[in-house]
């Protein structure tokens, strides 16, 4: 019998869980922390690092306690976090600001110089990450802050992704030079390839602008898969969360990464990892490259095979929007769903509510509903956005299809596939294949399991899935459905593509045309209503009872 803590940080908390290698789950426990938002800038989202460690000692102290184990019986440690989510930090690894978080959105203007210099430079990194570098990725991020920063440039030390700054901090290491980076997060979102050499070069840095020379110097260090350690950790923090110095921590990755690892995945499996965003996590055994995809890594999921990803910019976001306009919660205007047929509630969803992740890369989008009567009701644009949501994922399945990669099981993970069944089938009638649901939640067990590996409890991840993977519910589609929404799919196409392309179709250019406005309207008026206050987002001041543990990737 082994004991570890598998800690997952998600956007508004922490959840540590303990894990027994016989009897599996034990207790978790979780500890919020603020997101800070600006109504002046609604593409703002930072968090701080002393609040999440805060929360960390907090939530493990909690878990302890409700499981009864001493602290001194953890074996080992396990950390995932959001991604990317970015801290600078100076050359003692000190913060010099807050997490960019993932739902950051600020750096669109420098991720597109960063696509446009690859295709000019031909960079055949650019490729392993869908044709197009994202304002949510690592490079957009540190570069939007070396603009805005110019008082602390000089101070930069390194930065770093949320995983490897918490294990960092937990092992107590102070030089940014000795920090294991997860290829997981770098091979996602920083153009890090091994077989290309690593990270791009100083030339093409400088050339997309030159306040990034030196830069690539100051990422240096191991880059390496889950399987390896990070550390040890520190007597400080032993003591700040009651377990034992020492014991080890290997190095981090992104949630839904893990999450992937404990919905039990294998080769060729689809996870769906539903929060407030979606994750799209797969196994490979082989490189797919596949333009508009985020990213295609060995190593970055499970440590022998390759990791690819894609996703949705929000979907329980978008679904607590809908209750919040209708003053109402979700978990209540979900009422009656399960009575909807395919078309019943006559409405067809674009879910670009928070832009598009995948297959568009292009956060210059806002949601559209088609359809809308007078008697069209706020449940009725709750179905569809399930719908838009499942069709979206669909477009990325087919697209990754077409490309080659095979997919032989969609599995629907996180915390909204845990409470709403209607979804789960909606998924499967629109996917047109059945969708496996684990039996119990797999947040944090997917850390628990690299955990356990550092721990040395179980020989390899294989084996371990096996042991403390949930079994699955499977939603079966519905012919009668499929049908109806097999038409509906091919009108979600056309308009997704045709409002969504920037170049090449008569209507891209107009919801792009809106937001300018509304920024410009936004700039001149110092904020929505000519305010322009900070917000405080936590998980009191949204509802989200259909979601446990929010996340992105």
């Amino acid at each position: 019998m082994t004991i570890v803590a598998g800690v997952d940080f998600g956007t508004l908390s922490v959840r540590v869980s303990i894990v027994d290698s016989d009897r599996g789950l034990i207790q978790s426990a979780v500890a919020d922390y603020p997101l800070h938002r600006k109504e002046s800038d609604l593409d703002h989202a930072t968090q701080s690092h002393d609040d999440q460690m805060r929360a960390l000692a907090l939530a493990t102290a909690e878990a302890l306690r409700k499981a009864d184990v001493p602290g001194r019986q953890v074996a080992a440690l396990a950390i995932d976090t959001t991604g990317s989510s970015v801290i600078p930090v100076d050359r003692t690894m000190q913060p010099l600001g807050e997490y960019y978080l993932w739902c950051d959105h600020r750096a669109k203007r420098e991720a597109a110089e960063i696509t446009e210099a690859a295709r000019r430079a031909g960079l055949e990194a650019i490729h392993w990450c869908g044709g197009m570098y994202s304002a949510e990725w690592g490079f957009s991020k540190l570069l939007h802050w070396l603009r805005h920063n110019p008082g602390l440039r000089d101070r930069l030390g390194s930065a770093f992704e949320n995983c490897d700054m918490v294990a960092a901090t937990l092992c107590g290491i102070t030089d940014p030079r000795m920090v294991k980076r997860s290829a997981c997060a770098m091979g996602h979102k920083w153009l890090w390839n091994a077989s290309l050499g690593g990270l791009p070069s100083d030339d093409f840095l400088t050339g997309v602008d030159p306040l990034l020379a030196g830069i690539r110097g100051k990422l240096l260090g191991d880059y390496v898969t889950s399987d390896h350690l990070a550390g040890h950790l520190s007597p400080k923090w032993a003591e700040l969360l009651g377990l034992k110095a020492g014991i080890p921590i290997p190095v981090g990755a992104f949630d839904a990464h893990w999450d992937a690892i404990g919905a039990g995945a294998g080769i060729d499996d689809m996870v769906n990892v539903i929060g407030t965003s979606t994750c799209i996590i797969g196994i490979t055994t082989s490189p797919n490259l596949v333009p508009g995809v985020c990213g295609v890594v060995p190593g970055s999921v499970h440590p022998s095979h390759v990791g690819i990803e894609a996703g949705l910019s929000a979907v329980g976001d978008i679904f607590s929007a809908i209750a919040r306009r209708a003053g109402t919660d979700v978990q209540t205007l979900s009422r009656g769903l399960e009575d909807y047929r395919a078309g019943r509630s006559g409405l067809l969803h674009l879910p670009w509510d928070n832009g598009d992740r995948t297959v568009l890369v292009n956060p210059e989008l806002r949601g559209v509903t088609f359809g809308w009567h007078l008697m069209s009701s706020a449940r009725d644009d709750l179905m569809a956005a399930i719908e838009g949501t499942a069709f979206h994922t669909r477009v990325i399945l087919d697209r990754m299809a077409d490309h080659g990669v095979v997919i032989r099981r969609v599995i629907n993970a996180g915390g909204i596939s845990q409470k709403n069944d209607v979804l789960n089938q909606v998924y499967a009638d629109i996917l047109g294949r059945p969708v496996l649901v684990p039996e119990t939640s797999v947040v944090g067990m997917g850390a628990a399991i690299f955990a356990f590996l550092a721990a040395g409890t179980f020989r390899t991840l294989d084996e371990a899935q096996a042991r403390i993977a949930p079994s699955h519910r499977i939603f079966l589609p519905r012919a009668s459905e499929k049908s109806v929404y097999d038409e509906i799919y091919g009108l979600f196409r056309r308009l997704y593509f045709a409002f969504g392309s920037a170049q090449g179709t008569d209507f891209g250019d107009v919801l792009p045309t809106l937001i300018r406005l509304k920024e410009a309207v936004a700039t001149t008026d110092g904020g929505e209503g000519g305010q322009a206050s900070a917000l405080t987002q936590t998980k009191e001041s949204q509802n989200l009872s259909l979601h446990s543990s929010p996340r992105g990737t």
